[in-house]
């Protein structure tokens, strides 16, 4: 089923399949904002990734001694959420492991996803709890695409990024066989002011994997630098990404809890880079704001 949340400046439409942000529609110009899931460049517009962010090394993880196989970015895009709250401009989804979860990943857990609508702000919340005895381990992380150019105005080569910062950012790409992200190798972002332009070939090599907080918050802009959606976020990573050699037009804007595993890796669950950890009875909360400008 579909949610919708609307205010005087936005019309929001969740899909209750992953609890899936399906549309951000401004009402003054009738703009779209979010990627409409066109199949031909890229068949959803911002799953949530859970309980992996991004893809484990051999496409499967260790725990207890047991190996797991797991797909990119989790299951949870991929299930039926409970709608718990439906008003005019909030809803709360809720997944909870179950059978089918726990033979992939045996671990309990309570999932809740929040959609918060106040003016030209989106306020999505992410809660995790761990209602079981055994610690949690686990990732999250957002993947929204936006229209790029949007409402069809110049080409995506014209438009910029804004970010928080003046410095140059520093990112990792993903390996060729899409197994895992590459040692130390790291590229460079130029940022001029904030700004950096979007060029026809940055996402050639696939995503670019943001580590370390070098920026909070990411704006897409028209070729004249003018913000026209804005993410604001705490997480201690983020990614951009677009899918590679297709020129399609939509970039997403990814804060992350978490991330693939380096081809190096050879550890377990547990040992996992950027992972969270839930103790019995704990809550974790993290929420990530989009403004439409």
């Amino acid at each position: 089923m579909q949610v919708v949340l609307e205010n005087e400046a936005l019309k929001v439409t969740i899909n209750s399949f992953g609890a899936e942000l399906a549309s951000i529609r401004g009402k003054a110009t009738d703009t779209e904002y979010l990627w409409n899931a066109d199949a031909k460049f890229w068949k959803r517009t911002a799953p949530v990734l859970f309980p992996f962010v991004g893809s484990l090394k051999n496409k499967e993880y260790h725990y207890e001694g047991k190996t797991y196989s797991m797909g990119q970015h989790g299951f949870a895009r991929d299930m039926e959420f409970v709608v718990d709250v439906q008003t005019a401009t909030e809803a709360w989804f809720s997944l909870r492991s179950n059978e089918e979860t726990k033979a992939k990943f045996p671990l309990e857990f309570i999932l809740k996803i929040g959609y918060e609508l106040e003016g030209k702000e989106l306020k999505v919340i992410w809660q995790v709890e761990n209602p079981d005895t055994k610690t949690l381990y686990f990732s999250i992380g957002g993947h929204p695409a936006f229209m790029c150019p949007v409402d069809e105005k110049g080409k995506q080569s014209e438009y910029y990024f804004k970010f928080d910062t003046d410095k140059d950012l520093t990112y990792g790409l993903v390996a060729d066989d899409g197994q895992g992200l590459m040692g130390q190798q790291k590229d460079v972002l130029p940022v001029k002011n904030g700004y950096a332009k979007i060029t026809e070939h940055l996402f050639d090599r696939d995503a670019l994997i943001v580590e370390d907080r070098q920026a909070s918050a990411v704006s897409l802009c028209t070729p004249d630098k003018k913000p026209y959606v804005t993410l604001n976020f705490d997480a201690p990573l983020f990614g951009l990404w677009s899918p590679a050699g297709k020129g399609a037009p939509f970039i997403c804007i990814e804060p992350w809890y978490g991330r693939c595993d380096k081809t190096t890796f050879d550890g377990s669950l547990e040992q996992r880079e950027y992972s969270n950890t839930l103790q019995a009875g704990e809550v974790f909360r993290r929420e990530y704001t989009i403004t439409i400008e």
